[in-house]
């Protein structure tokens, strides 16, 4: 593979603004993200590619007809991409292949796989060819990424090319967010001097981004208080103001039967878990339950899962930076 490094560190300074790709895009998670970050008066997705119809359409109704395209990024050429002329790459693959909830998942092996390391092994060394190449690139997935062999290609491929990178496993509740969701993300740049540390090494995966969040560790495992600080927001600033939801509803005679098993928070809460494409399915590891009642406690009480609890997911449409 012949690469030219330098058309790396060239095209720093080739737009005036920052034009992003979004790959494996979903609902337009890093789309909000990037307008709610510094640069936001300054950046615009300019093209976002996802094959699920249901997400293309959300993300339509939430980021505005004509960004979004339903596409086998598994097809996607250097060709295609040069004429959109970005220079940050947005990138949430899939993470099924790398869960740890699946002690069968394959890593690199999974066909889920494949279209994201061949972006990464074959467009974007060819789009450095060209010399139109991103400058910066932000992937994120699952805890259980940094230990897979698709994360070793790509930072193999990443350093050949010139980046500088770094990378974190963060959780919501790092940031005020009252989920306890851990998530990996890689930051990679040409810059000169990028992410240039003293203290630490760029093979450390960092635990929290020095100056902007505390380091947090997961207390559960070892019987700890399953508190958090007083700086997280509580679970209510979150919630829908309408009444509940009667669609949402847990039937009593699941409650009576499966309760027991629940991750039931009220809207004082100040953690709840991650969800998952079980959630409403499975009653176990699927994601959190919202008790509305906050005079009821379910932990003394005999009978508790015959009161009326609600599913969390009545979340307001903008509410995406809890997810």
């Amino acid at each position: 593979m012949k690469i030219k490094v330098k058309s790396c560190s060239l095209a720093m300074s080739r737009l005036p603004t920052v034009r992003a790709l979004e790959f494996f895009c979903g609902i337009g998670g890093l789309h909000t993200a990037l307008t709610r970050s510094a640069v936001s008066d300054n950046a615009t997705v300019v093209r976002a590619f996802d094959w699920d119809q249901s997400a293309c359409a959300v993300y339509a109704a939430n980021h505005g007809p004509g960004i979004v395209r339903r596409v086998d990024i598994n097809s996607l050429t250097a060709e295609a991409l040069e004429s959109l002329n970005a220079d940050l790459w947005l990138l949430s693959p899939a993470c099924q292949p790398y869960t740890v909830l699946n002690p069968n998942a394959k890593g690199a092996a999974d066909p889920r796989a494949q279209s994201f390391l061949r972006l990464m092994e074959e467009v974007l060394p060819a789009l450095t060819e060209r010399g139109a190449a991103p400058t910066r690139l932000l992937i994120e997935n699952v805890a259980g990424f940094e230990a897979s062999t698709t994360r070793t290609r790509v930072l193999d491929v990443l350093t050949k090319l010139g980046f500088a990178t770094r990378e974190l496993l963060l959780t919501p509740l790092q940031f005020s967010v009252p989920n306890s969701r851990l998530r990996y993300y890689l930051l990679a740049s040409c810059a000169s001097g990028a992410f240039r540390s003293s203290v630490y090494p760029p093979d450390r995966i960092l635990r929290h981004i020095p100056g902007r969040a505390a380091i947090w560790e997961d207390t559960r495992a070892s019987g700890a208080s399953d508190t958090v600080g007083n700086w997280v927001r509580p679970l209510r600033d979150y919630l829908d103001r309408e009444n509940a939801v009667t669609a949402n509803t847990v039937p009593d005679r699941v409650l009576i039967k499966w309760g027991r098993l629940f991750d039931i928070v009220s809207p004082c809460a100040t953690r709840t878990c991650c969800f998952t494409r079980g959630y409403t399915q499975l009653v176990e590891r699927a994601g959190s339950i919202l008790q509305e009642n906050e005079e009821l406690d379910v932990s003394t009480t005999k009978a508790p899962y015959s009161l009326l609890l609600t599913h969390v997911n009545r979340l307001p449409r903008h509410s995406i930076n809890f997810c």
